[in-house]
Order: C-alpha cells, then sequence, then structure tokens
C-alpha cells in the first residue's frame, strides 16, 4: 500500500544530537519528508514546518534546488550562480552563507545542509526520499514495463513547485516529470484527465471521440472536436491532423448542421494541406471552408478560413497582392461577415510592416484602397487604412500624423463594430503616447484595452501585443519585470502568436537587463533571436541589436554597448525609422560622453 506523501516514513534520519547544536534548534530530528509536487511542504517528525519559517527565499530556494540535485549534493559554486546568477561570486557566496543557516534553522537543525569541501549536501548519510524522485523512478518503471500506472500517478500531487514558476533551475525538471505525467495518463487510457492537463493533446481529443461514436454519441464525438479546433487554432495556422478529420467526418456523415460541420471539416483539410507544404491544396480547401462559412454565417469560421488563405499567400510571398484583392472586394460588403475577412489580415499586415521592406512599400498600397475604400463607403475598410497608414507614421517618427490618423482609425473601427481592430490601434495610439514621453497615459491605454482583447477571436494575437507596451510603459525596470512575471503566467498554457510576440520578448530582454537580471535577459534575448529568423531582415533585427546594447551596458561592456547601439541606429535609418535611429544614436552618446567626462574629471 503507498503511504501518503509527507508521511515520516517517506524520509527518515537518525542521528545522535550533536554537542554543538545551537539553543534555537531543536535537537533529535527522527524523521523529514519533503514535498515539491504541487505545492512545498516540509514535514519535520510528522509536524509541518510552518510556511512562514520558508520567509527567506533563497534558504527555501536552496533546499529545493539541492532536493532536486543527484544525491542531494551540488557544488557551492553552482548553487550559487542559481540562485544568484548576476552577483559577483564574492556576494553570491556571502548570501548562500546565510541561506544556509536560515535554511538549518527552518529544519531545526543545524546537520539538515552541510558543507563538505566544496559540495553542499542537504541530510547527508541519510535515506532520503523526496515525493518528485519517488514520483520519477515509479513513473520510469511503469512505463517501462507492464507494471500498472495507478501507484505512480497516485504520488504526482501537481507541477513541480508551481510557486517558483520564474526559476530557471527548477524549468527542466519540472517539465520532466509533467512530461512523464502526462505518458503515464495516455499509458493508462485516462483520456479525459489527459485532456484536462493538456488540451492540446490530439491522440486524448481523438480516443474520446471514438469513445463517443462507439457508445452512438455522435454529437458527442463532433463537440470534442470543435473543443480541440479551439485550442489548437486555424489562426495561427495549426489544425488536426487526418486521422483525426476522418474521425469527424464520420460522425457528421448523418448529421442535420451539415453546413456547419462540413464547414470545419473542410477548414480542417485546408490546415493538413498548409502543414504539409501543399500550398495549392490548402488555398482550395479554405476557400471552399469560407464559402460554406458563409452561407452558414459562420462568423468565427469565416475569420478562421481567411487566415489560412493569408498564410498560404504569405508564403507565397504574395500576401500584398492578396490582401489588396481581398481588400477591393470585400469593402464592398460592409458586413460584420466582411468584417472577419479583413480582421483576419491584421496579424499579416503587421507582420509585413515589420518585413525587411519596411512599412513604406505597405504605405503606398495602402493609401490607393482608403480611395477605394471611401468610395465605396466602407467603414471597416476606410478603418483598416487609416490604422495601416497611422502605424507607418509612427514607425516613420511622424508621431503627430500617426496620432491623427489612428485617432481615426479608432473612431471608425467603433463606429463599425470591429473590437480587434479597435485593440489594435488602442496599442498603436499607446506607442505613440511611449514615442512622446507620456508612460502614464499609455498605460492606462494598454490596460483597458488588455480584457477586450482577451474576449476576442484573435485573443493569441493581441494580449501578449498589449503586455509588450505594458512593460515598455513601466515607470521602473523592477516594475517593468513585475508585469512580465504576471504577463507570463497569464499566457502560460494559452496560444500565443509568435510573431505578435516578437515586441513583447525584446521588451522584457531590455527590462531584464536594465533590472539588473542579466540570466534572464539573455534567456529572453535567444529566444527573441529564434523569432526574429521569420523576417529575412527588417525593424525587429535592429530591435535586437539595441537589446543586445542593453544587455552588454549591463554587463559593463560598454564599448560593446555603444557599437551596438550605433549598429541599431543605421539599421533603423536605412528602414526610414527616424525616431527610432535617433534614440539609439543618443544611447550611444549619454554613455561615452558620460565615460569622457568622468575622464576630464580625473
Amino acid at each position: 500500500m503507498t503511504e501518503p506523501i509527507g508521511s515520516p516514513s517517506l524520509l527518515t534520519v537518525r542521528r545522535p544530537c550533536s554537542p554543538t547544536v545551537p539553543p534555537d534548534y531543536h535537537e533529535g530530528m527522527e524523521t523529514c519528508a519533503v514535498v515539491m509536487l504541487g505545492t512545498f511542504r516540509v514535514v519535520v517528525d510528522g509536524r509541518t514546518v510552518p510556511g512562514e519559517a520558508w520567509n527567506r527565499t533563497k534558504a527555501a530556494g536552496l533546499v529545493k534546488i539541492l532536493a532536486l540535485a543527484e544525491g542531494h549534493r551540488l557544488h557551492r559554486d553552482v548553487v550559487a550562480d542559481l540562485l544568484w546568477p548576476d552577483l559577483s561570486a564574492q556576494a553570491a557566496a556571502s548570501n548562500l552563507r546565510k541561506a544556509m543557516h536560515f535554511a538549518r534553522a527552518a529544519f531545526g537543525s543545524s546537520e539538515a545542509v552541510q558543507a563538505r569541501g566544496d559540495l553542499l549536501l542537504l541530510l547527508p548519510d541519510t535515506e532520503v526520499s523526496i515525493d518528485a524522485e519517488r514520483f520519477e523512478a515509479d513513473a520510469r518503471d511503469a512505463l517501462a514495463s507492464s507494471a500498472g500506472t495507478s501507484k505512480a500517478l497516485a504520488l504526482y500531487g501537481g507541477d513541480l513547485l508551481p510557486d517558483d514558476r520564474f526559476a530557471v533551475w527548477a524549468e527542466d525538471p519540472r517539465d520532466r516529470l509533467r512530461t512523464l505525467y502526462l505518458s503515464l495518463l495516455k499509458a493508462a487510457a485516462r483520456w479525459d484527465d489527459l485532456v484536462l492537463a493538456e488540451p492540446t493533446d490530439e491522440d486524448a481529443h481523438r480516443a474520446i471521440m471514438v469513445r463517443a461514436l462507439g457508445a452512438g454519441d455522435r454529437q458527442g464525438a463532433i463537440r470534442q472536436f470543435e473543443r480541440l479546433c479551439r485550442h489548437l487554432r486555424a489562426d495561427l495556422g495549426v489544425g488536426p491532423g487526418a486521422a483525426t478529420v476522418a474521425i469527424y467526418e464520420k460522425a457528421i456523415a448523418e448529421d442535420s448542421r451539415r453546413a456547419e460541420n462540413r464547414t470545419r471539416a473542410t477548414l480542417a483539410r485546408a490546415l493538413i494541406a498548409l502543414n504539409s507544404g501543399d500550398l495549392s491544396e490548402a488555398t482550395s480547401c479554405a476557400r471552399r471552408a469560407r464559402e460554406l462559412a458563409m452561407e452558414a454565417n459562420l462568423g468565427r469560421e469565416i475569420g478562421e478560413a481567411s487566415a489560412v488563405l493569408a498564410i498560404a499567400a504569405n508564403m507565397q510571398n504574395r500576401w500584398p497582392e492578396m490582401f489588396e484583392a481581398e481588400f477591393v472586394e470585400f469593402t464592398r460588403h460592409d458586413s460584420e461577415r466582411s468584417g472577419y475577412i479583413l480582421d483576419a489580415q491584421l496579424c499579416l499586415a503587421e507582420f509585413c510592416l515589420c518585413g525587411p521592406d519596411g512599412h513604406r512599400n505597405i504605405a503606398r498600397r495602402v493609401k490607393r484602397l482608403r480611395a477605394i475604400a471611401e468610395r465605396a463607403g466602407s467603414v471597416r475598410g476606410q478603418a483598416i487604412a487609416d490604422l495601416l497608414l497611422g502605424e507607418a507614421a509612427l514607425f516613420s517618427g511622424e508621431v503627430g500624423d500617426a496620432r491623427s490618423l489612428l485617432q481615426s482609425a479608432l473612431e471608425l473601427h467603433r463606429r463599425a463594430g470591429a473590437r480587434a481592430g479597435e485593440i489594435v490601434t488602442l496599442q498603436r495610439l499607446a506607442e505613440v503616447d511611449l514615442a512622446q514621453d507620456r508612460t502614464e497615459e499609455a498605460a492606462r491605454a494598454a490596460s483597458r484595452a488588455l480584457p477586450a482583447a482577451a474576449s476576442t477571436w484573435l485573443e493569441p494575437h493581441l494580449v501578449v501585443r498589449l503586455y509588450g507596451v505594458l512593460a515598455e510603459a513601466a515607470s521602473s525596470p523592477a516594475q517593468a519585470v513585475h508585469i512580465i512575471e504576471r504577463a507570463d503566467a497569464a499566457l502560460a498554457g494559452r496560444s500565443v502568436c509568435p510573431p505578435c510576440s516578437m515586441g513583447y520578448q525584446v521588451a522584457a530582454a531590455r527590462s531584464y537587463a536594465l533590472a539588473g537580471k542579466l540570466a534572464a535577459s539573455r534567456r529572453r534575448l535567444a529566444q527573441a533571436e529564434q523569432l526574429a529568423g521569420m523576417w529575412p531582415g527588417g525593424p525587429w533585427h535592429a530591435a535586437l541589436w539595441e537589446a543586445r546594447a542593453v544587455l552588454r551596458r549591463a554587463e559593463g561592456h560598454e564599448n560593446q554597448a555603444i557599437a551596438l547601439f550605433r549598429e541599431a541606429a543605421d539599421s533603423f535609418a536605412q528602414l526610414g525609422r527616424r525616431q527610432d535611429e535617433q534614440r539609439c544614436l543618443a544611447r550611444a552618446a549619454q554613455r561615452s560622453l558620460t565615460t569622457t567626462g568622468k575622464s576630464l574629471a580625473g
């Protein structure tokens, strides 16, 4: 019979009392259990150590790091670097000694954390049992043999150390244990639990669909497919595989709501073709799916099919021509359905505005489209045109024109009831505020737009962009880091558009550097560099030069920082982004002048 987590028998420590134990330590600690799955808890002699004993977070971090290490031991320099990556070796070593003291006090034993040479050990010379460790061993045994999974599954109390979501040292073990947990659920065919734990697991959704069909519940199979599609996000170019679509088509074969269901099946086929590289078939299926969706008046599916068409066109380097054709055709019908079609172009429009050709080519094309929309009396068309023209003006550093155009776009979007376009416009107006050093106004605008963004069908594109603005508008680097950590928690487990997250990642890299959290800045910069690979050049590459400069300056490499700021300025200048160019030049000159002044004074 498996004993419960936290049972004293899980971790037994017996040793004679040391005469050197300080009077504030408890003598004679006999048993101890450490729980790290779903929570953090330490039980000594059957009594839980009060939570306030771990108020010194680095003391708790020390215990957690050692508990996760092989043999529960690590070199002291490794521990110090994990806990204080941005401090000097001397300062980190001093902090480590304090953390050891408070960890021992929390355990009530001077022997709980020991130093032997350069190694730190957690409860050495004892048979230590950690719930995460036991789960991993039992899970691997169960998956490698025909043994049942119930014992291992019972040990999984939740994700590892959820309160340490942003601790780098917890990321890999958390992911490893979670993957094992999902594998156990799959091995046990616990499909409903697997869908709850991982809503995008297609195998689980498909198994539930098969089960429903076997029970004669066609509607249940259809609903399960719809749930899967909502999680996979067609507007991001992700859909179910062929095997799942085949089950769905079987389920809808005799269903009375055929138009609606055939739309979803055809859209799924378009996504299969898109992801296999058959762009001609993807385009054909997406057009057919949109026709079916329009016949059935399915707004979201109209938008999703339009997004697939836009993605396929972009992969063939012909999105601008496709956008112009769509714009001309659908501004003639200023209806809610045409609104979904035009909204679906917003992400690709933003993507192309940040392409290597810059914003100027798009602006020239949109000026012609603005006149077409005005002649057709299309409020939605005029709204999107003014939005794109306002963005182009902002990127050119023409801030006054940008505000005027964006304000017009905002009013038009509101008249048309175009929520997604309204939110993008609010985001850009907040960036105009940032360009004019009106950070409080920018933060208020982004904060007001955030709840509305989360309720639109384009939420994966809009929310992350607003968090990027909030980070840029923070009153201090520390506040920016707080915003980013809050955003990371809000975005965890949700679909996020990679191109739309670029600004957020760059802002995070800069903010962490300015806050002195250099390791975190390097990680964010690496993530941003991966995303930038989607563009063969353009302003995001220049923004990365600037972010690297901020990081180098924080690291103390001033000459490198100045060179990188100048490189960023040159790149922005070539793209016609004057304000970005001037900002980078000012940052390069500011510190170099300060350094020169100090030298002259000396």
